[in-house]
């Protein structure tokens, strides 16, 4: 037989794009349309309704960018309709190869009620099924015309990301406002030739099934009279009866299905217009689940659900009886689908705190699995918080977006630095936004990795973010491919489903240890710096305001701020959206975080200071009280407590033959060169150098920064190959103040300007480096350069509960892949009985490389820190302006020493006066073991609840003591609630004695007798 593939497939396309398609609405009737352009910001449904319209024509531009209009459109259902199907196609000007990112639509009735989104794949509205001849038709859509930032030239500088700098400028031409007759049979048709079509591309050619198919379609176009699709539509279908009734083999792979909408809570919009986002797609979805028996529709973010819960009750009721029928699944737990690599320990966990606690408030719904399908890789704190919330399941995609190294498994068990495992997908459809394609759908069976031992994958199916979720026609194709030859199997299932039944099949899964790093978007570790400050500063204000709030409730019976507190803790953890923190959105994103976090850090220390003076006493006693929120004693004052202290001896200053100055304290004598760079940081107690031989720290380099795509995301390796280092001195300066000395060193470089404060304490052996940069580049990668000479293989970053160590050298593609890497408050270099810790206050992204010197063949390992981006695209203003970083240099720190600095420089001691010290309400009498929090219970009883950690990867012993009046403890998981598994000692003498695994995290709630 002759090969005449080609030829039908073309003719499938033709026919189905010039002919089936059209046919699907035969007639159609104009509606009329009027426009009312809500001025400013969006406004209340009923506000909207009421406003004063003016007639608009298809073809006319509307909407200025970010604005809101409000059509009116109107018409009747022609008799000759009456008994049919009938629906109004509404095409605000979509462009359909754009689900999301563009204008979106939501349609209301008359009376408010909403009725569904309008987006690129979804313009219809059912007007009647039947519909009733002569039928007035009244329906208002609220438009909203979000500016096209990532257009089909992506990547490009755009001023459309702020409000302020958008313009007025109509977006977007009105294209078909008409009533229409829909013929479900056509439409059938449409779904039996796509599904087919698409199915016979992906089977092997040599195969009979790619035949047998392709044959059916033949005849099912020749049924196709071109002139008459709608009378020969249902003896089409015929013709493809047997083809689509031929059922899956048994060895078939199986997907579950997931009804999804990924929508970023920030983006390349607003917070604001996220709410918006929110309310049209669980509009359209109840309206799905009601004409869809077999759907089921998950969405996760806490936050998104408390946002259609104040701002669109109508639409929450909805949604909640569809929780309450099972179909609509709150998944994840988590009040956002936040970044994993950069928030801190307490901000990770709660964020499952406040995620799992609104789901269990609003719907009795315990969530078991964390969903996080597009978060920038998985720190390796992750696992033990995860199942510390309660929870035991993990699914991502993201991973599969790796540049280098293609991750070897699907499904496994993901151990983190404690040893917890957490079982975890990665959907091998390698998209979070699964249109139910043949080629998505083939493309998951065959790169599924664990073939032969487990048979099952999830698909999250429908348009994220702008695009209106699931669709009719998705849900179509799914049912033909429920039991379908040469495909996969596909069912309708929730995350709960899915993962109990694969976890059932695969119960010896693979194990992968250590974080999920992600090989792209290494550069969100820097962008943004401003965002990335006020996150940290935040978590650790939260720390000091719960810690000195609950001090002052059990020592003073102040009241505690338990409304206040989690109002804050919602904002904070927001804020850490995988959009928002890694610093990827536009400038209206981070110019409203920087106002928040402004008004964040006003309310916390507000909390702080009330608590501290209610705690201080008498005010006129003239007596300065140090107050420390470190969870470590330093300077004479216990953590968690305050007392009066004198000052150390001060250290002394001298010039350097050479040029330049000398600093020393007696534990630590510093060099700095004339051109202000670090020779030599001596540690005099250990005798031990710092510094590399020749090389000098601190040393400012600058480097080209244009990624060859995502430019606010990535970096590229190849930003390496051109650096230049800032050596040019404007002003090098002594300075003495209060027994510390240091330094004061003034650089210009190209249009910018940064100024450096070097300090050594008295009786510290910690060089501090306060750092001031005025920044005018453009796509340049500031760092800042510390050349150690120390021989290490490896190096331990801080994360959430404890340390990751990554390589220093790069033996495999997976190592030299981490090129930028994320840590929190410090980085720490060992050899056997000495190391070196570089501590920071507000950065997270870093590279460690090691070279071996040709003079005395000792190895230089430098650790480089990075400071600041000038990425053009979605922000072309991202980081101008000033910026702040502190950073400390630790000689002969160990891996205990470099926790303690990490906490010191993220949490300064603070001075009230007052005539009565503060004893801690709790302590711990082994450094290694860090308490984390220190609260009141959320459920407002009063009691006390302590987390505490074991900070340096060995083992622990510690007794915590009680400083207030405990009638008994619990083990308690995140939410507080008692764990019924675990043993803990019975208070003794006013407190519990304790045995911690590595990096083994514990709650305890302790009730106030």
């Amino acid at each position: 037989m002759h090969d005449d593939r080609s030829l039908v497939e073309a003719r499938l396309k033709r026919v189905l794009d010039e002919r089936i398609r059209p046919a699907v609405y035969p007639e159609s009737v104009p509606l009329d349309v009027a426009v009312w352009n809500a001025p400013g910001e969006p406004v209340p449904v009923a506000e909207g309704l009421a406003g004063a319209t003016e007639p608009i024509a298809v073809g006319d531009r509307w909407g200025a960018p970010w604005g809101t209009c409000w059509f009116r459109v109107s018409g009747t259902v022609p008799e000759a309709w009456a008994g049919r199907t009938v629906e109004a196609l509404l095409d605000l000007g979509f462009d359909e190869n754009m689900p999301g990112f563009q204008c979106e639509g939501l349609v209301h009735r008359p009376d408010g009620t909403p009725v569904k989104g309008l987006n690129p794949r979804n313009q219809w509205v059912r007007v009647g099924a039947p519909a009733t001849g002569g039928e007035e038709v009244l329906l208002h859509v609220e438009a909203a015309s979000n500016p096209v930032i990532l257009d089909y030239h992506p990547f490009l500088p755009t001023q459309l990301g702020d409000k302020e700098t958008a313009g007025g400028e109509p977006q977007y031409t009105l294209a078909r406002m008409d009533l229409a007759l829909f013929d479900e049979n056509v439409w059938n048709l449409v779904q039996d030739l796509e599904v087919l079509g698409e199915l016979m591309q992906e089977l092997p050619v040599d195969g009979a099934r790619r035949w047998d198919i392709l044959r059916a379609v033949g005849r099912s176009l020749d049924a196709v009279d071109l002139q008459d699709v709608n009378g020969t539509a249902a003896a089409a279908r015929e013709q493809l009866a047997a083809v689509l009734a031929t059922p899956a083999q048994p060895s078939a792979h199986r997907i579950s299905a997931v009804g999804h909408a990924h929508i970023d809570s920030a983006w390349l919009w607003p917070l604001r217009e996220t709410v918006r986002k929110v309310a049209r797609t669980t509009s359209n979805m109840t309206a799905l689940l009601e004409d869809e028996p077999d759907f089921v529709f998950a969405m996760s973010q806490a936050q998104q659900f408390a946002w259609i819960k104040e701002h669109r009750p109508e639409v929450y009721a909805k949604v909640k009886q569809a929780v309450a029928d099972g179909r609509f699944v709150p998944s994840g737990g988590m009040w956002v689908e936040s970044d994993t690599n950069m928030p801190g320990s307490e901000a990770m966990a709660r964020q499952f705190v406040h995620g799992k606690r609104f789901f269990l408030d609003e719907f009795g719904i315990e969530n078991d699995e964390a969903w996080l399908p597009d978060t920038f890789g998985f720190a390796a704190g992750l696992p033990q918080i995860i199942k510390a919330a309660g929870s035991k399941w993990l699914l991502t995609q993201k991973i599969s977006w790796s540049q280098t190294n293609k991750f070897p498994h699907h499904t496994f068990q993901w151990e983190g630095i404690d040893g917890t495992r957490i079982f975890t997908h990665f959907p091998p459809v390698d998209t979070y936004n699964c249109s139910m394609k043949g080629s998505e759908i083939a493309h998951a069976a065959k790169n599924f990795k664990d073939k032969g031992v487990a048979q099952h994958s999830l698909a999250p199916t429908g348009w994220g973010d702008g695009g209106g979720g699931t669709t009719r026609e998705m849900i179509a194709k799914a049912a033909r491919m429920r039991s379908l030859e040469g495909s996969a199997t596909v069912t309708w299932e929730t995350p709960t489903d899915f993962f109990t039944k694969a976890e059932a099949e695969y119960p010896n899964a693979p194990v992968w240890v250590g974080e999920l790093y992600l090989e792209l978007h290494r550069a969100t570790l820097t962008s943004q710096a401003k965002t990335k400050q006020g996150n940290r500063r935040s978590e650790h204000l939260l720390r000091e305001a719960e810690l000195w709030a609950a001090t002052a409730a059990v020592r003073t019976g102040s009241a505690y701020p338990y409304e206040q507190l989690d109002r804050i803790w919602k904002t904070v953890l927001l804020h850490q959206f995988h959009d928002i923190l890694p610093g990827s959105s536009i400038a209206w994103v981070h110019r409203e975080a920087e106002r928040t976090y402004a008004a964040v850090a006003e309310e916390l220390n507000g909390i702080v200071d009330t608590a501290q003076r209610a705690l201080a006493g008498d005010s006129a006693a003239g007596r300065t009280l140090l107050f420390n929120s470190a969870p470590h004693a330093r300077g004479g004052v216990p953590a968690g407590a305050s007392a009066a202290v004198t000052a150390a001896d001060g250290g002394t200053l001298a010039p350097r033959e050479g040029g330049g100055f000398v600093l020393d304290n007696g534990l630590l004598r510093v060099e700095i060169d004339a051109r202000g760079l670090v020779v030599s940081a001596y540690d005099i107690g250990a005798g031990r150098e710092t510094v590399a031989p020749g090389q000098a720290a601190n040393l400012l380099q600058i480097h080209p920064d244009f990624p060859n795509m995502w430019d606010a995301w990535d970096v590229d390796a190849f930003y390496r190959n051109t650096v230049t280092d800032l050596t040019d001195l404007d002003e090098l300066t002594p300075v003495e103040d209060g027994g510390a000395v240091s330094v004061r060193i003034v650089r210009g470089f190209g249009d910018s300007r940064v100024t450096q404060l070097l300090t050594l304490a008295p009786g510290v052996k910690r060089l501090d480096i306060d750092t001031e940069v005025d920044w005018h580049e453009t796509e340049k990668f500031l760092k800042a350069a510390f050349p150690l000479d120390i021989h290490a293989e490896r190096y331990a970053s801080e994360t959430q509960f404890g340390h990751f160590y990554r390589a220093t050298h790069t033996n495999t593609s997976w190592e030299a892949a981490k090129f930028e890497a994320c840590n929190h408050r410090f980085v720490h270099l060992e050899e056997p009985g000495w190391g070196v810790a570089l501590v920071n206050d507000s950065t997270y992204g870093h590279d460690v490389t090691r070279t071996v010197r040709d003079g005395d063949a000792g190895t230089t390992t430098t650790v480089r820190v990075s400071l600041l981006r000038a990425p053009r695209f979605p922000d072309p203003e991202t980081d101008q302006g000033v910026h702040r970083f502190r950073h400390a240099l630790a000689p002969g720190a160990a891996i205990g020493d470099a926790v303690r600095e990490g906490f010191r420089i993220n949490l300064p001691e603070r001075r009230v006066t007052g005539d009565r010290e503060v004893a801690p309400l709790v302590a711990v009498d082994n450094d290694a073991v860090v308490v984390s929090a220190v609260k009141l219970a959320d459920d407002a009883s009063g009691d006390l609840v302590v987390r505490l950690y074991e900070s340096t990867g060995g083992r622990a012993r510690v007794r915590l003591a009680a400083g207030f009046e405990a009638g008994r403890v619990v083990a308690t998981d995140l939410l507080e609630r008692p764990l019924a598994d675990a043993v803990v000692p019975e208070l003794a003498d006013g407190g519990v004695r304790l045995s911690l695994r590595p990096f083994e995290l514990i709650t305890l709630r302790f009730a106030r007798a």
